[in-house]
């Protein structure tokens, strides 16, 4: 590069950096504007049908959601923009049409941008800077070629990866870590970035009622009032189905319906020895550690078999050739312990974040609670979406120390120091991996804002008594609901907030099983997981393909409905069927 070109290329890196620098002032300013206006005298009550029709109250609710995914999936437009359009389009049919106050809608949208930030922004940054760590110490290479001594079969590894072991990043952290970690190695293994983007978001699916160490399923007994766990039983009872039907179908929009017949001992290996698990551990011990002993066994169970067992083909991508079962490498097994080392001690960490007796002992450290005034118990949940007229909350909780994306920075920083790098090093690192994701931060703050201007407005709630309307048919339209909430928010967790008792009122009001229609709620909900913008822009940023976030959601959004649409089919089942209705739980 010529020194003119240098000098231009710096100049506009320098200009970019200020731009950015400008706007992130410009938008902390105006945050703060917007947080300093006085307070409503009282509480604003949510109008579920202010339109005086309830299906155009629920067109007009949909519109954010349509904008989104419509700009997202049909118009190509960047993930960013996308998300700004949707906003703006939020926060417009929010003060227009469902009339509540513009002060409340900023507020609102403030609260879900920096939720957005914090903790599932910082969760991002720190993944992908502990991945930049070990590529530039030239370890990643050092792991993609020691996964090669257990099969060199790009099937079989995705399915260790995805599957096994992002169900265990699921159960231990939930919250977007599962589709980052699974898609960065998959990247590093030589899958291409829609591949290894949308495959990780499919094998997302399963785990994901229990992620988190149960969050889902304790949220959803917090505003249902029924029994936790006779709730981790009945979702114990519809997914351990789809724990065996995931890996299949992962394998099957990977490489076509032959190739994957080609190694179903290895997918029925991987499947069983998570679903019998997930089914035992959630209906004699509860939610908190079910995808964490399912995936374990799983990766374990499916490591030890392809050590013995083999398919006739390996199947390889175009241009590597004939591949034997399993590959040779030169590394030591100090190097190779070296390289695994990182991902061992993010696992630890990671863990042991998550487990609620740590998590109480960090918090009473530091774990501060902001109550957004003018917001906070200002916005008025009404019949009959809850039972008796509730205050919402405007809680924001910074719990640094608790936060997932705390405990994956410092497992960074100790395997950074670990393999070498110093402490200047590390912070160039992690400075380049800031600019790296800066507009995936910017695009989940702004989702998250969607997601909360949906809920504070109603209009969630107004397209959930749509799906209410719909009868004998509520098992299988009920199910969609929480695949629904899920596409909203981006959270198994938050969709079973804002839905989860409305599904237990539809059911006494139908006749069905409160505690199988909440259940629901949260397993029709993970097969949303794949299709919510956040975990997309999570997959884009890991797989370092931002701006084609369109192109991922339009290659997994016939696998979410129709995932969705089995799970609907199951819960009817079990709502009318024999035998399925000894499935579920008195």
């Amino acid at each position: 590069m010529s020194a003119p070109i240098a000098h231009v290329s710096k100049t506009i890196s320098a200009l970019n950096v200020a731009a950015w620098l400008i706007g992130i002032v410009a938008a902390l300013l105006a945050a703060v504007l917007i947080l300093r206006i006085p307070p409503n005298v009282s509480p604003w009550p949510q109008n579920y049908d202010p339109l005086g029709r309830w299906w155009l109250s629920a067109m007009v609710a949909a519109l954010p959601v349509a904008v989104l995914l419509g700009s997202l999936g049909l118009l190509h437009m960047k993930a960013h923009f996308s998300a700004l359009l949707g906003l703006a389009t939020s926060i417009s049919c929010a003060i227009i049409f469902f009339e509540m106050p513009a002060t409340l809608a900023g507020k609102t949208a403030v609260l879900g941008a920096a939720y957005g930030f914090f903790p599932i922004g910082w969760i991002i940054l720190n993944v992908i800077f502990l991945y930049q760590l070990t590529v530039e110490a030239g370890l990643f290479k050092v792991l993609q070629d020691s996964l090669t001594g257990i099969t060199q079969d790009r099937r079989l590894q995705l399915l260790l990866i995805a599957f096994s072991f992002g169900a265990f990043f699921e159960g231990a952290a939930g919250f977007g870590t599962p589709v980052a970690v699974t898609a960065a190695v998959l990247i590093g293994l030589g899958f291409k970035p829609l591949q290894a983007s949308g495959l990780s978001l499919i094998a997302n699916t399963a785990p994901v009622a229990f992620g988190a160490i149960g969050t889902p399923l304790i949220a959803l007994q917090a505003v249902t009032g029924l029994n936790l766990m006779d709730l981790s039983a009945q979702a114990g009872r519809i997914l351990p189905f789809f724990s065996v039907l995931v890996p299949f179908w992962l394998i099957w929009a990977f490489v076509g319906f032959a190739a994957m017949l080609e190694i179903w001992p290895a997918i029925l290996v991987a499947g069983v020895s998570f679903a019998v698990p997930q089914y035992f551990v959630s209906n004699y011990h509860g939610p908190w550690l079910v995808d964490v002993v399912a995936a374990v066994i799983s990766m374990a169970a499916l490591t030890l078999f392809l050590l013995k067992w083999h398919p006739r083909r390996i199947w390889g991508f175009e241009n590597e050739g004939i591949r034997e079962a399993r590959g040779a490498h030169e590394h030591t097994r100090g190097r190779v312990a070296r390289a695994w080392l990182p991902w061992l001690i993010l696992s630890v960490l990671v863990f042991a974040w998550g487990l609620p007796s740590v998590k109480a002992r960090l918090d009473k450290i530091s774990a501060p609670k902001y109550s957004l005034a003018g917001l906070d118990k200002m916005v008025q949940r009404v019949p009959p979406v809850v039972r008796k007229p509730t205050l919402e909350p405007a809680v924001f909780t910074l719990n640094w120390l608790t936060a997932t994306g705390s405990g994956i920075l410092i497992a960074a920083m100790i395997s950074g120091l670990v393999i070498g790098f110093t402490p200047w090093k590390l912070a160039k690192v992690y400075g380049r991996t800031l600019v790296r994701v800066r507009f995936s931060l910017l695009t989940i703050a702004a989702m998250l804002s969607i997601g909360y201007l949906t809920r504070y407005s109603g209009l969630d709630a107004t397209m959930g008594l749509a799906f209410a309307r719909t009868g004998v048919l509520y098992p299988f339209f009920g199910t969609l609901l929480g695949w629904l909430g899920v596409a909203l928010t981006g959270s198994d967790t938050s969709s079973n907030v804002l839905f989860g008792s409305l599904q237990r009122i539809s059911a006494e009001q139908v006749g069905l099983s409160p505690t199988l229609m909440a259940a629901a709620n949260t397993c029709g909900g993970v097969m949303g997981k794949m299709i919510d913008a956040q975990s997309i822009v999570v997959a884009s940023t890991a797989t370092e393909w931002y701006g084609h976030e369109g192109e991922i959601l339009r290659y997994v959004f016939f696998h979410s409905i129709a995932l969705a649409s089995l799970v609907g089919i199951m819960v009817t089942l079990q709502a009318y069927v024999f035998p399925f209705t000894r499935l579920v739980v008195k």
